[in-house]
């Protein structure tokens, strides 16, 4: 059966492209913190770069100028490519990349991934399968940014279940042989990364074990570790699209395949972090009492622990879950804050992806931060096996800063 990962035509900018301005960190980081994009603004200024082909999801509740900047971003893309800004760095083929966090190094492999083999939907059994729940309505929005794109630049990462380092950690133990593609540091202490060419008879032996793994899995070889609505919207766009296709077009269609970032999920330096909360306009003793509402009509309780921690002020509550059973903490949480806003529509909730983060959010806002733990990498693709996904926003890989940054991109038409 043919690999659903496979090389691909990967373009890069051209050599006097500065990388450390071009770089940006995914756009769905420090959503809450206007600060953090503002120095990327500045430090960026009107160089080449992907800020100008991004949407960074910061501005992307303000509907006043959505339109405009799509337009902007399209145009951008179009410049991009007319003035050979962006150029064919690898043909059919995969980008090595070895990023340096604070977590340690860690290296991944850039290629694409066919669409028709990935579904967002856990009663589909896919190959490439969703971690968390999609929501729905946040596919939307990217659609209408992704739909007449000429270009992608993904910041989706896929984890590989391969205990025994078959294929990326060989492969980057000969990177002396390969063709160095880039070698920058990362703005604003996002590390440091470089980029190896991985073609011709290199690239068909990394297909050809892909392959034999995609033979041995039983079904599910990739479990998406960041992106998943960017994924999820690539897949909505791809649905849309085939339909005024013939069968002949849509099999090699550049946009029936999206370019991600696979790593070996038992990398030392992939780390699962914990997606805390910073809830807005909500006082945290009434949300308590709800809390353990909730808890007692399901034949739960809590008691002192630090499975959850509720700060806001001065005061700050750590619980644990008693008679949860096999169900995470997390799943409960996300349970009752569901309802809860709902109920409260003037509550505003985020996802904060540090814990420094949210303790200087939580002060500047006054709002209530809810802390919570890691879950236990191992257990990913069994849970995801036994049930579908977990709960939305159950884990980050690694802090905000060691988050994929855009670097490759691909033709989409």
């Amino acid at each position: 059966m043919k690999s659903c990962f496979q090389p691909a035509e990967i373009l890069l900018p051209e050599h006097t492209i500065e990388k450390s301005k071009w770089a940006v960190i995914a756009c769905d980081q420090f959503t809450s913190q206007q600060d953090y994009w503002s120095e990327v603004e500045r430090y960026v200024g009107s160089a080449r770069s992907t800020l100008h082909i991004i949407f960074p999801e910061i501005y992307l509740g303000n509907d006043s100028d959505r339109i405009q900047r799509i337009q902007k971003i399209q145009n951008n893309m179009e410049t991009y490519l007319k003035e050979r800004i962006l150029e064919t760095a690898v043909s059919s083929g995969y980008v090595l990349v070895e990023r340096v966090t604070k977590s340690g190094v860690r290296i991944g492999l850039v290629g694409q991934i066919d669409l028709e083999q990935y579904d967002f939907d856990p009663g589909q059994k896919a190959l490439v399968r969703a971690t968390e729940g999609t929501v729905l309505s946040r596919i939307p929005p990217r659609v209408e940014i992704r739909k007449d794109a000429k270009i992608e630049i993904p910041h989706v990462m896929l984890l590989l279940d391969d205990p025994k380092k078959r294929i990326l950690e060989p492969l980057y133990e000969r990177r002396a042989e390969l063709k160095m593609l880039y070698d920058t540091e990362l703005m604003l202490d996002g590390g440091h990364v470089r980029g190896f060419a991985v073609e011709h008879g290199e690239a068909e032996a990394v297909t050809a074990e892909f392959e034999r793994m995609q033979t041995g899995s039983d079904g599910f070889l990739f479990a998406v570790g960041d992106g998943n609505h960017s994924l999820a919207c690539a897949k909505a766009c791809w649905e849309s699209m085939k339909q005024g296709l013939s069968p002949d077009a849509a099999a090699v269609h550049p946009a029936r395949y999206a370019l991600v970032e696979v790593v070996n999920l038992h990398s030392p330096a992939l780390c699962f972090e914990p997606i805390h909360r910073l809830l807005l306009h909500v006082e945290l003793s009434g949300l308590m009492e709800r809390f353990q509402k909730k808890l007692n009509g399901q034949g739960m309780d809590m008691e002192n622990g630090e499975e959850i921690v509720f700060s806001q002020g001065e005061r700050m509550t750590g619980i644990k879950i008693r008679g949860r059973g096999e169900r995470l903490p997390v799943e409960i949480l996300q349970s009752v804050l569901d309802e809860y806003l709902m109920e409260n529509p003037d509550v505003r909730i985020d996802y904060i992806h540090d814990r420094e983060s949210l303790e200087s959010l939580e002060k500047q806002t006054g709002g209530c931060g809810i802390y919570l733990q890691s879950i236990d990498k191992r257990m990913l693709f069994a849970a995801i096996r036994a049930g579908g996904v977990l709960p939305r926003k159950t884990f980050s890989i690694g802090e905000a800063r060691e988050k994929r940054y855009y670097m490759e991109c691909k033709r989409l038409r």
